[in-house]
């Protein structure tokens, strides 16, 4: 049997859409999908995908958003 390491290893070397395939699939495994969260947050990110398009809030780009995550949690 494989080990972990090898096992990531050829993860690592397989294209993007297929890690996130592997990686969908793995959580399941240990946390099952709950349909009633799901549809939270498609409201949420609905919600959000409205108050950007409306003006209502102002979206900031990606790298600065990440910036403030690191920043945050380097406290």
């Amino acid at each position: 049997m494989p080990t972990v390491d090898e096992i990531f290893d050829d993860a690592v070397s397989l294209p993007v859409e297929e890690r996130l395939r592997l990686i969908d699939t793995l959580l399941e495994t240990v946390r099952p999908k709950n349909p009633k969260i799901d549809e939270k947050w498609i409201q949420v990110a609905l919600r959000r995908r409205d108050e950007l398009r409306s003006g209502k809030v102002k979206g900031i780009p990606g790298e600065e958003a990440m910036e403030k995550i690191r920043k945050r949690l380097e406290k």
